[in-house]
Order: C-alpha cells, then sequence, then structure tokens
C-alpha cells in the first residue's frame, strides 16, 4: 500500500475516538516488527524515525528500507520525522518522500517558533506532507533532542493563534507528560486536551507515552490525542530481549545471531501489539 497521509490517519481516529500508534524505529528489524503487528491487527500506523536515526542508518537507507517494509503491507502506514528542530534535516526528509514532520523550534520564543512554522508547512505542502508543531519543549531528551527543564506553558489563546496561523495539521501540547521512562504516575492535565481540541478542531499528539497506565491513555484519547508517540517501549522491548538472548547463548555457548533476530522480532511486535490494542486502532484498517 503506498505511504498514506498522516492527516487521514490521525483526523478518522479523532473522528471514531481511538488513537493511531507512532512508532519510533531504530532499524529494519524494529520497523519490521512493528509493521507486522499492525498488519495482524489491521492498525493503521505511523512509523516515527528520530533525528538521529535518519543520520545514523542514512537517510536514503532507510527510505528504502520503509518502502520495501510498507510496499506490500495491506493496512495505512505514514512516514514521520519526529522532533527535528534542523530546518536542513526537514527539507532533506521532505525531499526524499518522509509524508510528515514535527518541527520543534520549542526552544524558540513563539513568535519566532510560528514564523518558521508557517514557513516549514508551506514547504511541507509543496510535497503533500503534513506537519505537526509544538510551542512547549515536552520535558526529557529523546534521541539527543530536548531538555529536562520543563517550559512555561503557554495559554489557550496563544496555542490556538499558533494552530490558526501555521496551519498545522496536528498539535503536541505539554501537559505534564514527558519523554522517557517515568519513576512515578505523572501528574497530567486532562483538561487541556479537551480545551484545546475544542479551540482548534484539529488532533492531539501525545508525547512521552510509553509507561502511561491504560486508564490514562484512554482518558487522554477520547479528549483527543489521536496520535501517541511510543518510543522508550520499543527500546526497552529491544534492548531487554537483546540482553535475554545473549544471556542464554553465553551460558550455553551457542551463537546465533538469526535466532537473536526472531527474539528481538517476537518482543517489539509484542509491545506494539500491546499498545495497538489499548489505544483502540485494532480492526480500523
Amino acid at each position: 500500500m503506498p505511504v498514506a497521509p498522516l492527516k487521514e490517519l490521525v483526523d478518522e481516529a479523532l473522528a471514531k475516538g481511538y488513537a493511531v500508534p507512532a512508532i519510533n524505529v531504530v532499524d529494519e528489524l524494529s520497523l519490521r516488527a512493528v509493521v507486522d503487528a499492525a498488519v495482524e491487527l489491521r492498525s493503521p500506523l505511523i512509523v516515527q524515525t528520530s533525528v538521529k536515526t535518519v543520520k545514523s542508518v542514512g537517510r536514503d537507507v532507510l527510505k528504502a528500507m520503509f518502502d520495501a517494509t510498507v510496499a506490500p503491507v495491506p493496512v495505512p502506514v505514514s512516514l514521520h520525522l519526529d522532533h527535528c528542530p534542523d530546518r536542513a534535516v526537514i527539507s532533506s526528509c521532505l525531499e526524499a518522500g518522509w509524508n510528515s514532520v514535527l518541527f520543534d523550534a520549542s526552544a524558540l520564543p513563539v513568535e519566532e517558533n510560528q514564523r518558521q512554522t508557517v514557513e516549514v508547512v508551506a514547504e511541507a505542502r509543496t510535497y503533500g506532507a503534513h506537519v505537526e508543531g509544538e510551542i512547549e519543549g515536552i520535558t526529557g531528551v529523546e534521541d539527543g533532542v530536548g531538555s529536562d527543564t520543563e517550559s512555561a506553558r503557554q495559554s489557550l489563546e496563544i496555542a490556538t493563534r499558533f494552530v490558526e496561523t501555521t496551519g498545522v495539521d496536528v498539535f503536541a501540547p505539554a501537559i505534564g507528560n514527558a519523554h522517557g521512562i517515568y519513576h512515578s504516575l505523572p501528574d497530567l492535565d486532562y483538561q487541556r486536551i479537551t480545551d484545546l481540541v475544542a479551540a482548534t478542531g484539529i488532533p492531539m499528539a501525545l508525547h512521552g507515552g510509553s509507561g502511561l497506565s491504560r486508564e490514562q491513555f484512554q482518558d487522554l484519547i477520547g479528549r483527543g490525542c489521536s496520535k501517541v508517540n511510543i518510543s522508550t517501549a520499543l527500546k526497552v522491548a529491544y534492548m531487554t530481549s537483546s540482553l535475554e538472548h545473549l544471556e542464554q547463548a553465553r551460558a550455553t555457548n551457542k551463537w546465533d545471531p538469526p535466532s537473536l533476530f526472531v527474539h528481538i522480532h517476537a518482543a517489539v511486535k509484542s509491545m506494539a501489539a500491546e499498545h495497538i490494542e489499548i489505544f483502540g486502532s485494532g480492526g480500523r484498517a
């Protein structure tokens, strides 16, 4: 199936009260695992790539891997560039065929963020691509982007003006969520999602999804978080399954890379399937 427009996926999810899983992959193995989970459960999917992954794997290699993996599958899959403050990388990925990007200018003053986001949206439209925007940094550093210092939350009026002026298709607000591993249950501002969706009419993106409870996910999804980002959970599943298998290989002195790949694939696929079930996206494709 051809790459699916992100806006179509999240707009439908908003209208029907579920969320599309947006999962950050790190290589071909993790890519195939999350796509296999989506196919098995008939779920739409947003495959996300960090700037770090784009640079480490290579833009063209990563896009070729995506195309080869997704072309034969019967479910809609979108390719999204996550948290990118670098305009040159955004332009490069749009040129290569990414069909949505998150321009992360949250470190800039809101007015300058807004001015540049207008330009990014205009550029994306020339490729038929979509844009996610944000004006507040989500706490936590992920793949080298972000800050552990929580930024001030902007007023509903400022956030609404940003969305209306820029024309972004998805908005990522700060609501007490954070990237990385939660060490205690976060105190989330649920009402802010309700207010933002009512004021802007567009879907919200929930960042820092790894580690939230089923109840938290479903409350936020019901309020309009129609794109939910999962990154840390994939990394944990990938690395812990690797560690388990390698420890077993050392204990038995049996070193078989293909069996390691099978083990990792199963763990990452299971993680993706669990989130698909919680988000209510299974059977929607």
